[in-house]
């Protein structure tokens, strides 16, 4: 496969958004939003024997961005990291950069459970060009805090991009304590959090004692975590309804709080579905995306496909919410 070429980027034609947002944000300076507010957590098509399938990664990224996405997250959770090789983030990351530009920001998912493994991963996406790093926990060694911080910290002296830490202790096994948090701050590139710590108290104290940029990593908590300060969400919902989960934050931005809560709880059925009804957010966003006739393909094993009657009931959730 190859990448898209700069000259001839596909292109979607612009959507209407649902919620007209104001011109200028009515609270926090653009600095505090160091990659964007609405970032996808983007899946990694394949081709259907399974290869990297590189021009669909950009026409995926484009449709996403020309629908209400500013920053783009590749290599995480949801792109299947555990099944790319080093060379296919690397060039991932380049056919997302081709394709969309200066448009929206590309965070590159480098985290690993060996430090000496992430920096690779990390300067090889600073020179694949990406704008920041998504750092997740080394998983199934749990570190204690001390080697934790120092993990971060390798990762953040070994290269000039901006890092996002990715507290997600139900895969890793290890929880970013605040504690910890709070002295990784002081590291002028280590920039944000993804927070699926499901500790809205840790991340206030957080958020209070510092400049962190935090992004909701749990869909159901996109509009809350706004609310008390946080910089966005990284979704993995997203992937299929961009402009739904675009229009919770713009609302909130009008200053229209009742607005934006019906849109986050009218988007709660599909998010249950996707991330909360047995299987992982990889598997049922892939499985909408085909239905949409958007470049998805296979999963990677040991992930297997959805069935028919788990599409179909996230077919019905997603056509309730699009309907208008």
């Amino acid at each position: 496969m190859t990448t898209i070429a700069p000259s001839d980027p596909p292109s979607d034609p612009p959507a209407a958004p649902l919620f007209d947002p104001p011109a200028a944000p009515l609270f926090g300076p653009p600095s505090a939003r160091p990659f964007g507010r609405a970032l996808c957590a983007m899946i990694t098509p394949f081709s259907e024997d399974g290869a990297l399938d590189l021009d669909g990664a950009g026409q995926l990224a484009d449709h996403l961005v020309s629908r209400g996405c500013d920053g783009l997250v590749l290599s995480g959770t949801t792109g299947e990291s555990p099944t790319t090789t080093d060379a296919e983030k690397a060039a991932l990351v380049e056919a997302v950069r081709e394709a969309v530009g200066g448009r929206a920001s590309v965070v590159a998912g480098v985290g690993t459970f060996d430090t000496r493994h992430t920096v690779e991963l990390a300067r090889e996406a600073e020179k694949a060009g990406a704008d920041g790093l998504l750092v997740v926990s080394p998983y199934y060694s749990k570190p204690p805090q001390d080697a934790l911080e120092a993990h971060f910290l390798a990762v953040a002296d070994a290269v000039g991009l901006p890092v996002a830490l990715y507290d997600i202790p139900g895969r890793t096994g290890t929880r970013i304590e605040s504690d910890t948090m709070l002295r990784l701050a002081e590291h002028p590139r280590i920039v944000a959090v993804k927070d699926c710590s499901y500790d809205f108290l840790a991340a206030q104290k957080v958020l209070s004692r510092t400049d962190l940029a935090y992004y909701a990593g749990c869909d159901e908590h996109n509009l809350a975590l706004y609310a008390v300060g946080g910089a966005g969400y990284i979704s993995t919902v997203a992937n299929v309804v961009p402009e739904q989960l675009r229009a919770v934050i713009d609302a909130f931005e009008a200053g229209d709080t009742p607005v934006s809560a019906r849109l986050q709880q009218r988007a709660t059925p599909l998010i249950e579905l996707m991330m909360s009804a047995g299987l992982p957010g990889t598997v049922t966003a892939k499985a909408l995306l085909a239905e949409l006739g958007l470049p998805a393909g296979p999963v990677r094993a040991p992930l297997q496909p959805a069935g028919r009657e788990a599409v179909d009931g996230l077919l019905g959730a997603y056509e309730e919410l699009t309907a208008g």
